[in-house]
């Protein structure tokens, strides 16, 4: 971090850029947070946030701004289960058995902000192993069932890397016998 900057500084641009998708003040889901620079970044925007992660030492210092929740999605159960949330928040980690979960996750209007590295960033760096590279329209699949309000799939200079992204949002069922409802208006 540069003097000066807070944790909440190294949000990543592409979240930065779709919080206003949000409803104000709602519960957001970081997984895989580590350090959590995504859990300041919405703390500091107004919003509530549970941390998840399997390093207990990385979001240490996390406790007592959010809750935080230590432990293993990959070879445990969800420790989530039943709860829902405004948004779910994921970036530079991929599990594919975890995806339908998240997707659950959201309650109705949450929103799905998803960035990780993606098919063609093995030429460049870490990760390089297919299991850890969504491959073209993954994320797009996954998202099948949500309105999706951007998506993204392709290189990065600073670092070079290879990523894919989707804001998508769960959107609220109409009221029944609604049809003259404006659409939403979801900023871009």
């Amino acid at each position: 971090m540069h003097p000066g900057s807070s944790p909440a500084d190294a949000a990543s641009p592409w979240i930065r850029r779709f919080t206003p998708l949000l409803r104000p003040g709602c519960t957001v889901l970081d997984v895989a947070c580590g350090g959590g620079r995504h859990v300041h970044w919405f703390l500091q925007h107004g919003f509530e946030a549970v941390a998840l992660d399997r390093d207990t030492d990385a979001v240490a210092p996390l406790r007592g701004l959010a809750r935080v929740v230590v432990a293993d999605i990959e070879n445990g159960p969800w420790p989530l289960l039943d709860e829902r949330f405004g948004a779910v928040v994921v970036t530079n980690y991929l599990w594919r058995p975890l995806l339908p979960r998240l997707l659950d996750s959201l309650e109705d209007g949450g929103v799905l902000l998803y960035e990780t590295f993606a098919v063609g960033n093995e030429t460049v760096g870490r990760p390089r192993s297919p299991d850890f590279l969504l491959r073209p329209g993954e994320l797009l699949d996954a998202a099948r069932g949500l309105r999706v309000v951007a998506f993204e799939d392709g290189f990065l200079d600073a670092p070079p890397r290879f990523v894919q992204r989707i804001a998508a949002v769960r959107e609220a069922p109409g009221a029944p016998g609604v049809a003259d409802a404006a659409p939403p208006r979801h900023p871009l």
